[in-house]
C-alpha cells in the first residue's frame, strides 16, 4: 500500500520513492567527499629553523624577547609568558596567568612577579611569595638562541 497523501504545498511523494531520492543523494554527497583532493599534502612543507639561527627562529614567529631586554634579579612580560633571570645568564619561562584566579601578572618589579587582581606575589622561580596564589606559576619551555629567548 503506498502513501499518498499529497504533502503541504500539493507535492506526492510515495516511501518508495523519498527513500530512492535520499540514498542518491547521500551517494553523490560520499562520492563528491572521497574524490576532494588535499592540496595541502602536495604542497612542499614548511622547512623547520636551523637550531641556532635566530633569524630563523625569528622568521618562525617564536621570538619572545632579546636577552638584553631581560635585567638580571628581574623580568619582564612578553605576550602570555613571563621571562626572568634571577642569575646572570640563567632564564626562566612561566605562564602569565595567576593561579589564583586566572588573571594575568602585570609586571615584574623588585625581584617579583605581580599580579594586580588579588595582591598574589611570585618569586623569579615562579613560587608563590605571597597572596592568596594556591600554587606557583605554571612553567612554559624557553631556550636561548644566540641573543634571543624563543619558545621552546
Amino acid at each position: 500500500m503506498t502513501d499518498t497523501t499529497p504533502a503541504p504545498g500539493g507535492f506526492r511523494m510515495d516511501r518508495r520513492t523519498a527513500l530512492a531520492t535520499t540514498a542518491v543523494a547521500a551517494t553523490a554527497v560520499v562520492a563528491g567527499c572521497s574524490s576532494t583532493s588535499d592540496k595541502s599534502a602536495s604542497a612542499a612543507p614548511n622547512p623547520a629553523p636551523a637550531k641556532n639561527d635566530p633569524a630563523a627562529a625569528k622568521k618562525q614567529g617564536n621570538v619572545l624577547a632579546s636577552t638584553s631586554d631581560v635585567p638580571v634579579g628581574g623580568g619582564i612580560i612578553s605576550g602570555d609568558t613571563v621571562i626572568t633571570q634571577p642569575v646572570a645568564g640563567t632564564f626562566d619561562g612561566f605562564s602569565s596567568t595567576c593561579t589564583h584566579l586566572g588573571c594575568k601578572v602585570n609586571a615584574v618589579e623588585g625581584g617579583l612577579i605581580k599580579c594586580p587582581c588579588h595582591g598574589s606575589t611570585f618569586n623569579l622561580d615562579g613560587t608563590v611569595a605571597g597572596g592568596p596564589a594556591p600554587r606557583a606559576l605554571d612553567p612554559r619551555a624557553i631556550r636561548v638562541d644566540g641573543d634571543q629567548i624563543v619558545s621552546a
